[in-house]
């Protein structure tokens, strides 16, 4: 009986303690301000002109010393090798102007030493060709040559074949005779001289029509100019 009456008890007392409505603990929610720290602004520092550049050039020095000093040996080097070339090639090339100048000289020394005596030579051909032209044409060419006559015409022969022989001698060594009333050449200045003018009406202006006397070249190079009749129409 004791023991029903104490679970009795017990029972009650738990339907009691259950219906005792239980309090919610809310947690109280904290929600934090919507508050803006505003940063200040960052303070901006402007280097002068002359700071950029003591910094860019302090900047330069550090990066020369930095460099590999056998890249500085290899330019210095490379520079040098340039510096003697160039030289090599001036001195070749003005080798080879001297080599040059010192052969036109050494020619044209060979080819005119014989100036001055040729100079003095064209008198006496000259003289020589006077000597032929007084033998008159008609007496080299009578059907009868007898006595005096046979004579001259011997002598003027003679003549005749001694100057060929020394013209052609002197050819050889560059000295020739020229006469520009032969083909009626246009008279030149570089080779002839005038020394009167007449007119002509079957000749063209400018034309030699006479030589007084015959010019001479010594390779190539006139010697001596022609002295001759020009014709002058206007």
């Amino acid at each position: 009986m004791i023991q029903r009456a104490i679970i009795r008890q017990s029972r009650a007392l738990g339907s009691c303690v259950r219906s005792t409505p239980t309090r919610s603990l809310a947690r109280p929610q904290f929600r934090p301000a919507n508050i803006s720290l505003a940063r200040p602004a960052a303070a901006r520092w402007y280097a002068t002109e002359p700071e950029a550049e003591a910094k860019k050039s302090e900047g330069d020095k550090v990066a020369a010393e930095a460099e590999d000093p056998v890249k500085k040996e290899l330019e210095a080097k490379n520079k040098e090798i340039i510096e003697l070339k160039d030289r090599y090639l001036r001195s070749v090339a003005e080798f080879r102007n001297l080599q040059e100048r010192t052969k036109r000289d050494m020619q044209s020394a060979k080819d005119f030493a014989i100036q001055k005596f040729a100079k003095d030579l064209v008198e006496s051909i000259d003289n020589l060709d006077r000597a032929l032209l007084t033998v008159p044409e008609e007496k080299l060419k009578a059907p009868e040559k007898t006595g005096d006559l046979q004579d001259l015409v011997a002598l003027y022969d003679g003549l005749k074949m001694t100057e060929g022989i020394l013209m052609s001698t002197l050819k050889k060594h560059g000295l020739e005779r020229f006469d520009p009333s032969v083909e009626g050449e246009k008279f030149n200045p570089n080779e002839h001289e005038a020394t009167f003018m007449t007119p002509m009406a079957d000749k063209e202006d400018n034309t030699v029509f006479l030589t007084q006397q015959k010019g001479f070249k010594l390779n190539g190079r006139v010697l001596r100019a022609a002295k001759v009749g020009v014709v002058k129409n206007s």
